[in-house]
């Protein structure tokens, strides 16, 4: 228990000198400030109108615009946040058995064990705030600007960090067994391939093809970052607009949810992460250093 304590640490010490804390920091303001001057720019404009129609306040219908911002406001920070979570651990494992420096670590009283699982737990902590710190700040800006509150945005939040951690094992896992390179490559489209599959299943749906919903959903299987968001996305929306999405869309939105998470979903993805760590532990203890 302590190695593992003493990697994270470790862990959490290399990304401070390689400033990656102090760049996602920047960024995140940076995002934050150029998305907030956006929200404010749309909230002038829709109290500039109804002042011209003689309403002393944005009409109600202006939720609908709201919600809108909101949802893809936090859609990017779900894209932001498994980005990061790939991008800051790929190199974490197979580039340190690359230049040779994991060989430091690996022959003294830390066990292979500890070093993959204190490099998760390193980085998990850091995207999970990343991921919330970017959120929260989102939501309650635009909370600040508008007034707009998602109904339940805590669920929303947790599944966009599961998201993260579902990434982040798959990245670990990863760096267990390919080169740094193809693990990158690998884990996008891998990501790619649930978002693909995440369309899929929306124009199924949509045109009642259950071929192509069938598709989506094995592809949910495979890699359920995207069936996660939809899910998020559901606590994000109030329930006119829900059911106005469901009205227009029946439901076959490619980028948001109308229903709430399965509970198998749920454990699928808690399952998924647990069995890539479980074989990311196994696979490097085999492996050649």
């Amino acid at each position: 228990m302590k190695g593992l304590l003493l990697v994270a640490e470790l862990t959490l010490r290399e990304a401070v000198r390689r400033r990656l804390v102090i760049t996602l920091l920047g960024l995140t303001l940076l995002f934050l400030g150029f998305y907030l001057y956006g929200v404010n720019l749309l909230e002038r404009n829709l109290a500039e109108r109804a002042s011209e129609l003689g309403f002393d306040r944005p009409l109600r219908s202006a939720s609908f615009s709201y919600a809108a911002t909101t949802l893809f406001g936090l859609y990017l920070v779900n894209f932001l946040g498994g980005l990061m979570a790939v991008l800051s651990s790929v190199g974490a494992v197979s580039g340190e058995v690359e230049s040779g420096t994991i060989q430091s670590v690996a022959y003294k009283p830390v066990s292979r064990t500890q070093i993959v699982a204190g490099k998760w737990l390193g980085f998990a902590v850091i995207n999970v705030l990343y991921v919330s710190l970017l959120s929260v700040g989102l939501i309650v800006g635009v909370r600040l600007l508008t007034g707009f509150m998602p109904p339940d945005p805590v669920p929303a939040v947790l599944l966009m960090n599961l998201t993260v951690l579902l990434l982040l094992t798959l990245t670990i896992l990863g760096g267990t067994i390919f080169t740094t390179l193809a693990n990158g490559i690998g884990v996008f489209l891998l990501y790619g391939v649930g978002f693909a599959g995440g369309i899929l299943n929306s124009i199924g749906e949509f045109t009642d093809t259950p071929m192509l919903a069938r598709l989506g959903t094995w592809s949910s299987y495979a890699m359920p970052a995207d069936s996660l968001w939809k899910g998020a996305s559901y606590y994000l929306q109030p329930s006119e607009y829900l059911n106005f999405q469901r009205y227009v869309r029946g439901g076959g939105n490619p980028f948001i949810g109308t229903e709430p998470p399965t509970t198998a979903l749920l454990i699928w993805a808690g399952a998924y992460v647990l069995i890539a760590l479980i074989l990311a532990l196994l696979l490097f203890r085999r492996r050649d250093l």
